[in-house]
């Protein structure tokens, strides 16, 4: 019995060298592909959060203190340049205005008599000056009597939309005082804030009609119909966040925008000498990027890189890698931490040419 027993255990133990002498010999064999990162001129299309703004948005204060005696309009109505839009009770202006004008009729009286004096050398030419001056300065206070009289009629400086109207028929209006606020929406104005080398990354393609071009997804998550244009960018930069506001523009024919609305803009943006690596070289986790740079021993290191773009196949990367490192391309999920394998060297190009060729 003893003697069985040695002899199945002698049996099991040749059995399982033979196993790991084919295993070792197995994983010998086994030489894994590497590649290096490239640096290309790229370009990709990323989105920013946006504030969408009217082209004019201005607030309507009262110039003269009063009641709200006529309301011409309502919340949200189209209005023409120059409209009626609200009348302020004008009883004091207007006694102003006449009074200004019976002291225009008086000087004018008094000059005329004066200028027949003068005439007959009864008076001097100085007394005729005066009443020449008191004359201006009557015909000034009508003309400023006048103005207060025009500041009761409140009239849309331009084409636009009303928004809300916080005051009532009869509310007393002081000076100064907010009536509502105009928008004309015939075209908004796009903001979003780009960061320092998206901005020199545009400067440099910005004669690239391109590049200008950008969309605007809706709150809705559904694009805009019209396109957009940048038109400028900020003087400077928000020493807080290190990022530069762009302006865009773009046409609101059918009024959908509105002043206030939020979006997002996508924008294509040139990357210069991007580094590119294949996507398939990397691993994740916790929502980290990783690969396996290959030492020239063979052992294969991780490394964090941090992706700002990416592309068919490919992520473009932060200055984590250079065009030296080798990387390795294929069994990321299988190799450990420093562990030393064999490999084969593929060209970059190489490389993304068959990552192109299985997209297909």
């Amino acid at each position: 019995m003893q003697k069985s027993i040695l002899w199945v255990s002698a049996i099991a133990l040749l059995t399982y060298s033979s196993c790991t002498s084919h295993k070792e010999e197995h994983e010998e064999h086994i030489k894994y592909e590497v590649t290096s990162p490239i640096t290309m001129d790229t370009s990709v299309t990323k989105e920013y959060v946006a504030q969408i703004r009217s082209i004019q948005n201005i607030e309507i204060r009262a110039q003269e203190k009063g009641y709200l005696q006529k309301m011409f309009v309502d919340e949200g109505q189209a209005v023409k340049k120059g409209q009626l839009l609200f009348k302020i009770m004008p009883n004091l202006t207007e006694a102003e205005a006449d009074k200004a004008r019976a002291e225009v009729k008086a000087a004018e009286v008094e000059l005329q008599n004066t200028q027949m004096l003068a005439d007959k050398n009864i008076v001097s030419k100085n007394e005729l000056a005066v009443a020449k001056a008191k004359l201006q300065q009557a015909r000034a206070g009508l003309n400023l009597a006048n103005t207060h009289l025009g500041f009761t009629d409140i009239r849309a400086p331009f084409d636009g939309i009303l928004n809300r109207i916080p005051k009532k028929l009869g509310s007393l209006i002081d000076e100064g005082e907010l009536l509502t606020s105009l928008s004309d929406n015939s075209q908004m104005f796009v903001y979003f804030n780009v960061s320092e080398p998206e901005y020199l990354n545009y400067m440099l393609h910005k004669d690239n009609d391109q590049f200008k071009e950008v969309r605007l997804m809706m709150a809705n998550n559904q694009e805009f119909p019209a396109k957009g244009f940048v038109e400028t960018v900020e003087g400077e930069f928000n020493p807080e966040t290190g990022n530069i506001a762009f302006r865009a523009k773009f046409p609101n024919a059918d009024r959908i925008l509105k002043n206030g609305e939020t979006g997002k803009i996508m924008m294509t943006t040139p990357l210069v000498n991007a580094i590119v690596i294949p996507q398939k070289a990397t691993y994740e986790i916790q929502d980290k990027k990783y690969v396996f740079v290959v030492g020239n021993d063979g052992k294969a290191v991780s490394k964090n890189v941090k992706v700002i773009a990416e592309l068919p196949n490919l992520y473009v990367i932060a200055g984590d890698l250079s065009v030296n490192d080798k990387i390795l391309l294929e069994g990321v999920q299988t190799i450990k931490e420093n562990e030393k394998i064999k490999f084969t060297f593929i060209q970059p190009k190489e490389a993304i040419a068959k990552l192109a060729l299985k997209a297909e």
